[in-house]
């Protein structure tokens, strides 16, 4: 997946550099999954049964090889770590005292188009990570492979607001204001109801913020 270029002025958002260990080619990478890809599949087959909204998911994204790649890739990633509790610790560093409540398949839209990854809600912040690197221009106008991160502490969360594309209702949103006016629109979610309520529900526990919540 390229871009040009991602607004560094935005607080919340980090541009993380692929390690050089992981600067490998596709070619490689698929060859790494096949290995795993029989036990990843075994293990995760209940999980992807379940899931609403697979196919939705998957083709908001403008290649739908892309999207199927990321998720392999991104599913592969949390078989071999052990968990998404252990992903989430290695992108963020857990702070004293924070639980990872859930994990959720999305995208967040960006001026670039949408990017695919997952949404993580902890009892102390929202975070997103997309699902593999994507290609950024830095303002000297060099190419370097990024990780396309957000992170927010859920005290800083000023509204939420579920929303849904009014010609096609089956499309819905989750959007994001933050008290310092930044905005975020997170889509394509395979569990949107689950996901809305974690958030909402994680949200509560900070009295200062639920006034701005729209209620599920």
């Amino acid at each position: 997946m390229s871009s040009n270029n991602y607004n560094n002025n935005n607080p919340y958002l980090r541009l993380t550099p692929l390690p050089a260990s992981g600067n490998r080619s596709w070619g490689e990478i698929c060859e790494m999954l096949n290995r795993c890809g029989k036990r990843f599949e075994d293990a995760t087959r209940k999980a992807e049964c379940l899931a609403d909204n697979v196919w939705h998911h998957l083709r908001i994204s403008p290649r739908l090889s892309d999207a199927a790649m990321a998720k392999i890739a991104q599913g592969t990633k949390v078989f071999t770590e052990g968990g998404y509790e252990k992903v989430f610790q290695q992108e963020f560093h857990k702070l004293a005292g924070e639980k990872l409540l859930k994990a959720y398949a999305c995208y967040i839209s960006t001026s670039n188009g949408p990017v695919i990854g997952t949404l993580y809600i902890s009892t102390q912040r929202m975070a997103f990570c997309s699902d593999y690197p994507l290609s950024h221009y830095s303002s000297s106008g060099q190419q370097e492979w990024v990780y396309f991160k957000v992170v927010v502490d859920l005290d800083q969360l000023r509204t939420v607001n579920p929303s849904a594309n009014r010609w096609n209702p089956s499309e819905k949103y989750i959007h994001v204001v933050t008290r310092d006016g930044y905005e975020f629109w997170f889509m394509g979610f395979i569990s949107y109801d689950k996901a809305l309520k974690t958030l909402t529900e994680a949200l509560r526990h900070f009295p200062d913020t639920s006034g701005g919540l729209v209620p599920v």
